[in-house]
């Protein structure tokens, strides 16, 4: 047996070694604990300047409110801190920062040295820290504020310093770290130095959507759509993506919590579930969400860098998200749209803005291929010029003309010509912008989940008898289930009664699903309802069941459609409140502009 060692407590300096492994993981770990003190000290200009990917310099000045001379010696020392005073002051922290643990652990690790200054005082102070240990204490001039430098991290702990990345990697993180919370504070202006050069500036002042641009650039913002909701005591906004913007990571989506960078199982849950049926497994879609709370619902003290955050009411704030991003996704009227990120065209002049009629009559009806306007939907200007969308991407939507009626959805063309089929499978349309391949089994899909999710949420689904009532005979773990929500699927428009054993007769089913087999929609109803049901809530399961039904009812791959059956799904397709995607998040469309076929063929 090993021989017992005798307990004894740690020094002060290998407590502040060991403190300084959980705060600082990297040099971006400075520079987000340094630049929320910045930001909790008031600064409206902050600049973060990186030196050899961090490990030679990171440096962070603000024109906040600066401090004394006696306070700049106790900001060095373990659990010093402005921001709380007792153990309740934890149920309601407003600030970033309130550990008191992020200057000390940093300057326990580096050559440290900070310049403050209070507004009020004549001369600042200059404090310098070598590993922890204090080595010089001055008065100096310096402008009111406060910049920070850190110099040759980890030159003491040699085992971390061996494990950070190379200096591009590294300037990566410092970047990533500045955008988070240069989004998070679009009011504040944010400066970016590497290695002597001017990487970014971002002006003070901003709003969200200004900052968004400047960021992720003006591609990705058209695809946005802005995101307002307040429910109770959880305030929900920022912008949500289109799925055409889905990628295969979460790289894209910034969730913050009272202004704090955080993150939440609920609130990535909610986040699924507001894309559900819009997203196939696996992609998610950019998202910049802000949500605000009582301080005192919020637990942010699980962890010591407070990357992740408890809520006290996790189901208000999955409720709130949830409701969010689905009314971002619905079709906005065109008093709606200015708030957007779309940039709004000017409207057309009366004499140029042709009608639906004057469409017709401009565009000859003769044999296929042939045009074909869109009754009933608002004739559309011009898209704004903009950066051509590659191909894969899902087809941008127009914005409306001033004049549309509210609430009037905006068709993604304003008009296309029909070219044929090809594959024996996919439909290929011109339109006014590019060149669009359309999957009809998705489209289907599409039109036919949203008619029977929408009679069944007004209580109004149309049934259709059938010839003959037809024995259904389910397997039995199937039957259970269909036993379990007669009343459910009745409501969906199925007229159903049992038989026997696992038998049922089926004597109606939902108009919109035509003549499909009985047999087919009812199991594949069946197995969506056993799947959903363990996900709970009856919204749910008569989403995935409505899906599944759609599936089955809809036209399938060497379909060879006429050409007044591919017009008439084009139409319906063009007035769909989500056209881009089927149920389950395939894509319906893929759009090819001409300028992208312009440049595959140097004509740019």
């Amino acid at each position: 047996m090993p021989t017992p060692k005798p307990i004894h407590v740690l020094s002060d300096y290998v407590i502040n070694k060991i403190a300084a492994g959980e705060v600082v993981e990297r040099p971006a770990s400075v520079v987000k604990e340094l630049v929320e003190n910045a930001l909790d000290a008031g600064a409206t200009q902050i600049e973060v300047e990186a030196v050899g990917g961090g490990r030679q310099l990171v440096a962070i000045t603000d024109n906040g409110c600066g401090m004394g001379r006696d306070d700049a010696l106790l900001s060095i020392e373990r659990h010093a801190t402005s921001k709380i005073l007792d153990v309740d002051d934890i149920e309601h922290v407003a600030t970033l920062g309130f550990r008191g643990e992020a200057l000390a652990a940093v300057s326990a690790v580096s050559h440290f040295t900070l310049t403050t200054r209070a507004a009020a005082d004549e001369a600042g102070t200059e404090v310098t820290v070598v590993g922890g240990k204090l080595s010089d204490v001055k008065d100096t001039g310096c402008p009111a504020g406060t910049r920070i430098e850190v110099r040759r991290l980890f030159f003491n702990v040699p085992a971390r310093r061996k494990f950070l990345r190379a200096d591009q990697t590294e300037l990566v993180h410092i970047r990533q770290m500045f955008i988070v919370y240069a989004l998070a504070h679009p009011e504040v202006g944010w400066r970016l130095v590497v290695d002597g050069r001017e990487a970014m500036r971002l002006a003070a002042g901003a709003s969200l959507a200004d900052r968004l641009r400047d960021i992720v650039g003006a591609d990705l913002s058209r695809q946005l759509r802005p995101v307002g909701i307040k429910r109770h005591d959880v305030s929900v906004h920022g912008y949500a993506g289109l799925p055409a913007a889905a990628r295969q990571d979460r790289t894209e989506q910034y969730i913050f919590v009272n202004g704090r960078p955080a993150s939440a199982p609920a609130i990535y849950h909610a986040i699924n579930e507001g894309y559900h049926t819009l997203m196939p497994p696996g992609r998610h879609a950019p998202i910049f969400l802000f949500i605000d709370v009582d301080p005192e619902q919020v637990d942010v003290n699980v962890h010591p860098t407070k990357k992740e955050v408890r809520f006290r009411q996790p189901g208000a704030i999955r409720d709130a998200v949830i409701e969010a991003i689905k009314h971002a996704l619905q079709p906005a009227p065109a008093a709606a749209m200015p708030n957007s990120l779309l940039t709004m065209p000017p409207p057309l002049a009366a004499s140029t803005a042709p009608t639906a009629t004057q469409a017709r009559l401009l565009i000859p009806d003769l044999p296929p291929p042939r045009t074909f306007a869109f009754p009933g939907l608002p004739m559309l200007p011009p898209a704004p010029p903009a950066t051509p969308i590659g191909p894969g991407a899902a087809l941008p939507p127009a914005a409306p003309t001033a004049q549309a009626a509210p609430g009037a959805a905006a068709a993604p063309w304003l008009w296309c010509r029909v070219l044929g089929q090809v594959g024996g499978l996919y439909v290929v349309l011109e339109t006014e912008d590019g060149l669009v391949l359309m999957d009809p089994h998705a489209a289907h899909e599409r039109v036919l989940f949203e008619q029977l999710l929408k009679q069944y949420t007004s209580h109004a689904v149309k049934s259709q008898g059938v010839l003959a009532p037809e024995t259904v005979e389910l397997l039995p773990a199937a039957a259970e289930v269909v036993r379990d929500n007669l009343p459910l699927l009745r409501e969906m428009g199925f007229g159903l009664a049992e038989f026997g054993g696992d038998a049922f007769i089926v004597d109606a089913i939902p108009a919109c699903l035509g003549g499909v087999a009985a047999q087919a929609v009812l199991a594949a109803v069946a197995e969506s309802l056993s799947r959903g049901g363990a996900r709970g809530g009856d919204a749910h399961w008569v989403e995935e069941a409505v899906a599944q039904a759609a599936c089955k009812a809809a036209v399938k791959a060497n379909d060879v459609l006429r050409l007044d059956e591919i017009e008439q799904l084009v139409v319906a397709l063009a007035s769909a409140a989500m056209p881009y995607t089927c149920p389950h998040g395939r894509p319906t469309i893929i759009f090819t502009s001409y300028g992208e076929l312009n440049r595959k063929f140097g004509r740019a």
